[in-house]
């Protein structure tokens, strides 16, 4: 048995699984410190499940404790940054596209210093052993304790980064979190780099938030490993989240889709996560998320490191209803309040609820406080709802056809039975914990993304090269050898570059292998 647990902004959802079988579903308030919540959905899935805790082999859990940190900027260590470049990159220093608020929360300890690669891996200049002992004697001086490391191309080769990472840790100490920016993000020095930062920044917060995952397991009587959910729609373990916390970044979405291709059976969809302030809209190619493919801002900072492409809209359960100069809806919403505000709960507020309630989409609340709706405007908004989703879903499909449309999430019963643009629309049964189920039944993965020169390798050799790189690199990360299979693979030609250079990209999943608790290292 395993137990998916998923932290939203309004809900945090729960449930407990008898391997692809839904044993029983919880749907409880987010808590302002978010693990009381986790603690409360765990003893009551395992309640209703009638479940002891030794019958439990892993809990998955996707959280939103650091995407949280960083959009608000607090909880976020100061970080040494140290680059490998010169006398490349010198103009565009590292956290020069940041804005003040963050920028001011993680420090502007800025250490330039020599080394960097070309784009097939020969070395710009060699790494300065002496400009890093005397920046190393800075950072101890300026009691930083956390050191992000960021080299040109490092993605074709990371080993000065993890040369200058040695002699850093040798002179700050055991103690001393370092991060590697081959280890996080894809080519692209300005995003990786930043991605980087965001990743050191909250890593001690990382290590406070793995101590209180454990230690609500422990609560619960639990003795099975816990498990983070990662934006791509695989897992990884709680160690792994330490030392990557910016990996779980959208775990949400990632989820939700997850769960609704189990739930409804396609693996070519498109998926409509509905929850009390938002409709988050995706793509399932081949049984996982789309990735996006460009650069993905997040609290106003360009990154590149693997996302899932989603399209938020301010449609949801909770979402203000106005009919005064014109009928609109949201995008601000009561959110967790709507059990108090909405007017089929005894409050004031006319909600996107209220209107499913009145024109028969839903049922639950009192009805009879939407009687005196005017029939007209309640078909009025259930068409504007239905038009803001179908044209959501049509700016993401790549093609005009139409599509298979699965919806899940609490406030996906303001949908109705048919959409323009979808050949079907499915909403299958537990869609309202699609995101819990989603955690529950994650996998394990392994990525590489590098360039690669087709000079002297045959393009045949390199993409094999690649693929068992990354088959390796999910085998580390915990999954069963035997499971692995390759889910993705894109080539791109770089003809700005000499050599007849390729970028690819390769990801791999399996089965995860319940009770190995292993670390991966740049997965």
């Amino acid at each position: 048995m395993r137990i998916g647990i998923d932290v939203g902004g309004t809900n945090t959802d729960g449930v407990l699984m008898d391997g692809l079988t839904v044993l029983a579903e919880i749907k409880t308030s987010t808590t302002e410190d978010v693990t009381s919540g986790i603690v409360n959905a765990i003893s009551a899935v395992m309640t209703d499940g009638d479940a002891p805790a030794e019958s439990i082999e892993a809990v998955m859990i996707g959280t939103t404790h650091f995407t949280n940190a960083v959009v608000e900027a607090r909880r976020l260590s100061e970080v040494a940054t140290v680059r490998l470049g010169l006398p490349a990159g010198a103009a565009l220093p590292p956290l020069v596209d940041w804005p003040a608020r963050l920028r001011d929360a993680v420090g502007t300890h800025v250490f330039m210093c020599h080394g960097g690669n070309e784009f097939d891996g020969r070395a710009i200049t060699p790494l300065d052993r002496d400009e890093l002992l005397r920046a190393a004697e800075e950072i101890a001086r300026r009691g930083l304790h956390t050191v992000a490391i960021s080299s040109i191309f490092s993605p074709v080769d990371g080993a000065f980064e993890r040369e200058a990472a040695e002699l850093l840790a040798g002179e700050l100490g055991e103690d001393v979190a370092i991060s590697l920016s081959h280890e996080i993000g894809r080519v692209g020095l300005l995003e990786r780099e930043n991605a980087t930062i965001m990743n050191a920044s909250l890593r001690r917060l990382g290590r406070t938030i793995a101590d209180a995952f454990r230690e609500a397991l422990r609560h619960s009587g639990i003795e099975a490993p816990v498990y983070l959910s990662q934006n791509d729609g695989t897992l990884m373990t709680i160690e792994h989240a330490e030392r990557y916390p910016v990996s779980t970044f959208a775990s949400g979405p990632t989820n939700s889709m997850r769960g609704a291709t189990l739930l409804s059976g396609l693996q070519d969809c498109a998926v409509v996560d509905i929850g009390g302030t938002t409709a988050d809209i995706g793509v399932l190619r081949d049984g996982f998320p789309r990735e996006a493919t460009t650069l993905v801002e997040i609290a106003g900072v360009r990154t590149n490191f693997r996302m899932p492409d989603v399209l938020p809209v301010g449609l949801g359960g909770g979402s203000y209803v106005r009919t005064g100069d014109g009928l609109t809806i949201g995008p601000d919403s009561v959110g967790y309040e709507l059990p108090q505000k909405a007017r089929i709960f005894g409050g004031e507020t006319l909600t996107a609820s209220d209107i499913a309630v009145a024109g028969g989409r839903a049922d639950f609340g009192d009805r009879a406080a939407v009687a005196d709706l005017d029939p007209a405007m309640v078909r009025e908004a259930l068409e504007l709802i239905d038009r803001t989703v179908a044209e959501a879903i049509d700016r993401m499909k790549t093609s005009a056809g139409a599509v298979p449309v699965v919806v899940v999430g609490g406030g996906s019963v303001l949908l109705g039975e048919q959409l323009e643009g979808a050949t079907e629309v499915v909403r299958p049964e537990h869609f309202g914990v699609a995101n819990a189920i989603g955690a529950a039944i994650a996998q394990v993965g392994g990525e590489v993304d590098a360039v690669f020169s087709l000079a002297e390798t045959p393009r045949e050799q390199v993409l094999e090269q690649a693929k068992a790189e990354a088959t390796e690199r999910a085998v580390a990360a915990g999954a069963l050898a035997d499971s692995v299979r390759v889910v993705d693979v894109e080539e791109v030609g770089l003809a700005y570059l000499p050599g007849n250079a390729v970028r690819v990209k390769v990801k791999a999943v399996g089965d995860l292998e319940i009770g190995r608790n292993r670390v991966a290292a740049g997965n």
